[in-house]
């Protein structure tokens, strides 16, 4: 191997941690040709978890270095959201079965093919940019907490520094969930997760909730909050927050909830974990 060669390599591997994967693009983009990087694969130096995307030799394939691979390494905007965030809180014990395996992802963008082909536990499911207005984040290592919880979103670390991740917040997660319900049992889900939600933050509600597009997402979340009493209800202001006018069929046959007009199934307290 000539010593250009070699400091290329040595670069490469300085740059992939034991999480880390690198695409195609990436290496093309970076001064890799194909046939530099096939040697480099003979060589031992990288394997190939899937088509199109390489990792160090001996690195451990995880979810939480795909998603980390995906927004700092690819650029990709996408974060960890909904079902699959709230999970990360600890209740996964509240999702129906076999969901929790399940890695819900939000963005403007699809990711990448090769993302859905890798042979990990989990599964990925992309839904879209999701029912908020704000603005598009380009995530960066370095990128303040501050930055993030404007979006109700949050730095999540899975145990390793270089594992950390950008994962909505608990009170974006709910609404981004409930933004999901398309029938009866997905309304049990929200249910049960939503009594769990006592610590949610006033603040980071009311901010959500105005930036929320969808009226069934809010109508449904404020109806369940307030079917469980909590406490920070009292504490968020619905000024500016576009509730829509007339009823909301979610549910048909169900019963209507007098305050946000959106049908519930009736039988919701025979569900609750």
């Amino acid at each position: 191997m000539s010593d250009q060669n070699s400091r290329k390599l040595n670069r490469l591997l300085a740059e992939l941690d034991d999480t880390r994967l690198v695409s195609t693009r990436w290496l093309k983009d970076h001064g890799y040709s194909s046939s530099l990087v096939s040697r480099y694969v003979s060589s031992g130096w990288l394997v190939s978890p899937a088509r199109g995307v390489y990792m160090r030799q001996g690195a451990r394939l995880r979810w939480e270095g795909v998603v980390r691979s995906l927004q700092l390494g690819e650029g990709v905007p996408l974060h960890v959201g909904g079902r699959f965030a709230l999970s990360l809180e600890g209740h996964e014990h509240y999702l129906r079965l076999g969901q929790a395996g399940i890695v819900t992802l939000y963005g403007p963008g699809r990711p990448p093919g090769w993302v859905v082909k890798l042979p990990l536990e989990q599964h990925f499911e992309y839904l879209g940019k999701g029912p908020f207005d704000l603005p598009e984040l380009t995530y960066s290592a370095g990128m303040p907490e501050k930055s993030l919880s404007e979006q109700g979103l949050s730095w999540y670390g899975a145990g390793l520094e270089t594992d950390n991740l950008v994962c909505s917040t608990p009170e974006r997660a709910m609404l981004e969930l409930c933004d999901a319900v398309t029938d009866a049992a997905l309304v049990y889900e929200a249910d049960a997760l939503m009594q769990a939600m006592t610590t949610l933050r006033p603040r980071r509600v009311v901010l959500m909730l105005r930036h929320c597009r969808s009226i069934k997402a809010k109508r449904l979340f404020l109806a369940l909050a307030e079917r469980h009493k909590h406490a920070w209800l009292a504490y968020v202001s619905l000024d500016g927050v576009d509730l829509g006018r007339g009823k909301r069929a979610l549910i048909p046959g169900g019963r209507l909830h007098p305050v946000y007009q959106i049908t519930l199934p009736g039988d919701l307290d025979e569900h609750l974990a």
